[in-house]
């Protein structure tokens, strides 16, 4: 049945209603929804404009930016086969501004010591006071001294130097007189930096360790010190997180990069880093480093500064009130520095440092002693100082090893002065040949003694005799009377003009510090304050009398004698490449420094000398085992009347083309000839075979 009209048209109605009430529905929604936002609006602002307006204003208006200077990252030390033997690794420290912690200060150190005792972290702490009570002074130094003229003109010391600690008035006023004790300058540093401590009130341990922190602030923004203030150094993550979470204001966490050594070899070559002396901050000024820029402090580290350091960028960095950046806009970012090759061979380099430590430590007196290993155009291959120390550690050793009687800190290889000894014989054998005083055939005859007008010097083997001796037997005999008659026939002016041609007495040019040492003979005599007498040239033809030269000058002079008299420039440089290692900066090319004249003849004269000595009973026990031939000679030399000699002991190899020299230098030695086994099993290293050892065989203790 059909729908009557009437019908369709209630149902249009009844639609119309429905749809309609949808839509009151849906908007009042959505008004409802308008008003909470709308709500939560004007609740925001109210709280950003009227609750916490004066903090964000006040953060506005402190947020800065700043330039900023940022150090480069430091090259890399390599050994000449690529191992690299110094590199950089990233720590974490604890700096503080104090300049945003405002009257909170003190309490905010409070708690940071607080939080460092929690977790068993050190902090840098220079105040010269005991760190508990009874309270007393840990130095006496230029911290608590300082000059000034008294009412006549004349220069004082001060015992105190209260002055620039900034202490109360009263103080100042009397530290030219008073006599402070550790416990009143406390109080005294205490009033100064505000702490609240009675008159009667005891200094607790927190107080020192807070006041010691404000100590060294103070001495930076005093500028009595021009470094950084390193709250902590190297601290753990743990650490890291639990300062983030304090929120302490002008407390910054920063990343440094350090040196990490991969070796343990080669200290006094390799040298340390650490920050700009104040002499040398003009001169790091100019060059534009930052006044907290790590440079090279000895060693090649020094030497080779100008490659290693790289250029330091700079930054704006843009901070909140609390000291933290949020954010940094580059203007220049830092080049690395250039990697260094070094001529030296690491494994040959350990090696070196092995037997010559065993060989002293093994003496009934051990003391000191030096290795030189150089191929015959001045490249270092190893060099060794005994005794030594760790670079890893060398910061925390730094006063013991200061204070060690035996002076591990000092390189002997390139500032010990050393009389070489019979080493020497081989210039005086070169100058008399040159020279014409002798030939390769001139005999002299040894009784054991020699008679120099009405002076007496004996030869080694006294009461026995050499008998009749030519150069080359004189060189493998190490006879003294010999090259007495020699030296009587050329006089000291020859022999001085070749042990300066062979660079003794003389820099050689390596690129660490090193001492000139001397050349006897009247002009040093002089110097010393001494007479020269003429027939003191008979002791310094033998390698004694004043000479003293560093096994580097020596280890050089036995390089130009086998190379045919090629002088070159000792040095540790061999190759400059790029941060990336893509290509090479700079290529070490040998300096030749001089040529000596030497006859074919006669240099071949003086090296059979020291072949034969290295076929001898003595010697060949230690070289036959060798793949190659070896020339070498001993030295023994006096170091005073009563005292054991120092010995010392060079060698070559391979005697038909040579390649490599060793000078050896043992203190308290006694004799050269016991260092060969030290001598055969560098060689051995450097040969890639193993070396014969056995024990040392003991040679006359008289010069040889």
């Amino acid at each position: 049945m059909s729908k009557k009209p009437y019908d369709s048209h209630r149902e249009q109605e009844v639609r119309t209603e429905d749809e309609s009430r949808k839509l009151q529905i849906r908007t009042g929604s959505l008004v409802g929804i308008f008003c909470v936002v709308l709500v939560a609006f004007f609740v925001v602002l109210y709280q950003t404009q009227i609750v916490d307006g004066a903090d964000y204003l006040a953060s506005a208006n402190y947020s800065a930016r700043e330039p900023e200077t940022v150090d480069s990252v430091r090259g890399e030390l390599l050994d000449r086969y690529g191992r690299v033997l110094v590199t950089n690794a990233i720590r974490y420290n604890v700096t503080l501004d104090t300049t945003i912690m405002g009257s909170d200060r003190n309490q905010i150190l409070l708690e940071l010591l607080e939080l460092c005792r929690e977790q068993g972290v050190e902090w840098n702490d220079s105040l010269p006071i005991s760190e508990s009570a009874p309270w007393t002074y840990t130095r006496t130094d230029s911290l608590f001294s300082y000059e000034y003229e008294d009412d006549e003109g004349n220069t004082k010391v001060a015992s105190t130097n209260l002055g620039r600690l900034a202490v109360s008035r009263k103080w100042i006023e009397d530290a030219r007189s008073a006599d402070i004790t550790a416990e009143e300058l406390l109080y005294a540093m205490a009033d100064t930096f505000g702490l609240e401590i009675g008159e009667h009130q005891a200094i607790t341990s927190g107080d020192r360790q807070l006041i010691g922190v404000l100590y060294e602030i103070y001495l930076r923004a005093y500028e009595v010190l021009n470094t950084e203030y390193l709250f902590a150094e190297d601290v753990d993550i743990t650490f890291i997180s639990a300062v983030k979470e304090r929120a302490l204001t002008g407390v910054r966490i920063e990343t440094e990069s350090v040196r990490q050594y991969n070796t343990d070899v080669a200290p006094h070559v390799l040298g340390t880093t650490g920050d700009i002396t104040e002499q040398a901050w003009p001169t790091y000024q100019e060059l534009g480093y930052p006044m907290d820029a790590t440079v090279g402090r000895d060693g090649v580290e020094l030497a080779f500064e100008e490659y290693l350091h790289g250029t330091s960028g700079r930054r704006l960095i843009e901070t909140d009130e609390n000291g933290k950046i949020i954010s940094q806009e580059w203007r220049e970012e830092p080049e690395p520095g250039d990697n260094v090759v070094l001529t030296l061979d690491a494994s040959l380099q350990a090696v070196t440092e092995e037997y010559l430590a065993n060989f002293i430590q093994a003496l009934e007196e051990p003391a000191g002693g030096a290795a030189v290993v150089m191929d015959t155009t001045g490249g270092v291959l190893a060099m060794a100082s005994y005794p030594d120390y760790d670079l890893a550690t060398y910061r925390q050793d730094y006063n013991e090893l200061l204070e060690a009687e035996n002076n591990p800190l000092m390189n002997r290889a390139t500032n010990g002065l050393y009389a070489p000894g019979s080493t020497f014989k081989m210039v005086s054998a070169v100058a008399g040949l040159s020279s014409g005083a002798i030939t390769t055939t001139s005999l002299v005859n040894c009784p054991g003694y020699y008679r120099y007008y009405d002076i007496t010097q004996r030869c080694w083997i006294y009461p026995g005799s050499h008998g009749l001796e030519n150069v080359t037997n004189a060189i493998t005999d190490s006879c003294n009377v010999f090259f007495y008659d020699t030296a009587a026939k050329m006089g000291i002016a020859t022999l001085q003009d070749y042990a300066k041609q062979f660079g003794l007495g003389e820099y050689t040019g390596i690129e660490i510090p090193e001492s000139k040492g001397q050349m006897a003979g009247p002009e040093t005599a002089q110097s010393m304050g001494q007479t020269w007498y003429g027939g003191e040239v008979l002791s310094a033809a033998i390698g004694q009398s004043l000479s003293l030269f560093t096994p580097i000058q020596l280890a050089n002079y036995v390089a130009t004698l086998v190379n045919g008299g090629n002088h070159y420039r000792a040095h540790l440089l061999k190759q400059v490449k790029s941060s990336d290692y893509s290509q090479v900066v700079y290529d070490y090319e040998p300096e030749l420094l001089n040529t000596i004249e030497i006859a074919p003849g006669d240099l071949a004269t003086v090296l059979q000398g020291m072949y034969d000595l290295s076929k001898t009973a003595s010697m060949a026990r230690y070289f036959s085992s060798l793949p190659v031939e070896v020339g070498c000679k001993t030295g023994t030399a006096e170091v005073g009347t009563g005292r054991t000699a120092t010995a010392t002991f060079t060698c070559f190899a391979p005697y038909d083309d040579p390649e490599v020299v060793i000078y050896l230098v043992a203190e308290k030695g006694s004799s050269g000839g016991n260092l060969a086994q030290v001598a055969a099993g560098i060689l051995a290293q450097y040969f890639s075979t193993e070396g014969s050892q056995t024990a040392p065989v003991q040679e006359n203790t008289l010069v040889r």
